[in-house]
């Protein structure tokens, strides 16, 4: 009987609120201990999630500047969730950082990203 009640709940719960996908994010990738740029677009009101992925092991992260114009939040230590603005169109930019040592480098690197939202 307690199965059957947990398959009920799980069936009332909104399958967007687990299902983002990744956005498709443009730019140079980079190392730790080097700053750089990345670039998207969105539709206005819609989520994606935003991976910080850099070669070898990140220790911790963060979010830098938060964005004027949508939502940021930290899903895990190399995962960020970014929702444009319902009903905005235009531009935004915030900026997240990772903490690691990889195979090139290591150290602090801030990502600062455009979002072009349509």
């Amino acid at each position: 009987m307690r199965s059957l009640a947990f398959a009920t709940v799980l069936s009332l719960t909104p399958v967007a609120a687990f299902a983002a996908s990744d956005c498709r994010v443009t730019g140079h990738p980079s190392v730790f201990g080097v700053d750089m740029t990345a670039y998207f677009a969105i539709r206005s009101g819609q989520t994606c999630n935003f991976p910080m992925r850099l070669p070898g092991a990140m220790h911790r992260s963060g979010i830098s500047d938060n964005p004027a114009h949508g939502t940021l939040r930290q899903i895990n230590v190399t995962t960020f969730r970014y929702t444009a603005a319902s009903g905005y169109k235009g531009n935004d930019t915030f900026a997240i950082y990772g903490e690691g040592v990889g195979p090139y480098g290591s150290g602090r690197s801030v990502m600062t990203v455009n979002a072009t939202i349509e």
